[in-house]
């Protein structure tokens, strides 16, 4: 509907995203910066693994609250390539992470915040006596 677009374009406008000219809609560096920090949601990755892959490798995170939205893209992917949550930051899935992805965790700054583990044998989820 027309309202609710003239009402978000408002809403961004006050906030310092856009500024509304007339008939015309500039993005301003802060919306800029908001569009960057957001891409990560938009950038996925395709699971090399079959689902019965041998889960053999152990990942454990840190990602600060203010990366919540890279936290939410990575834990997407953790389970997009088939791992297992056992705790909210600690997974076990199968390895190795495919290099495209490691690169992009890279770039988008979370490889400080990734620890992973090569298991000495494969997790058998339903085994707790690992």
């Amino acid at each position: 509907k027309k309202q609710s677009i003239h009402n978000a374009v408002c809403k961004l406008n006050k906030s310092g995203y856009v500024f509304k000219n007339g008939d015309y809609i500039t993005i301003l560096s802060k919306g800029r910066k908001y569009i960057e920090n957001k891409k990560v949601q938009f950038l996925t990755f395709d699971s090399p693994y079959k689902k019965e892959a041998q889960k053999n490798l152990l990942v454990m995170f840190d990602i600060p609250e203010v990366k919540k939205a890279e936290r939410e893209w990575f834990r997407f992917h953790l389970r997009k390539f088939n791992y297992k949550m056992i705790q909210k930051s600690v997974w076990v899935g199968p390895s190795p992470f495919p290099k495209d992805f490691l690169d992009y965790i890279k770039e988008i700054k979370l490889k400080e915040c990734i620890k992973t583990f090569k298991l000495a044998k494969s997790y058998d989820l339903y085994n707790t006596q690992n």
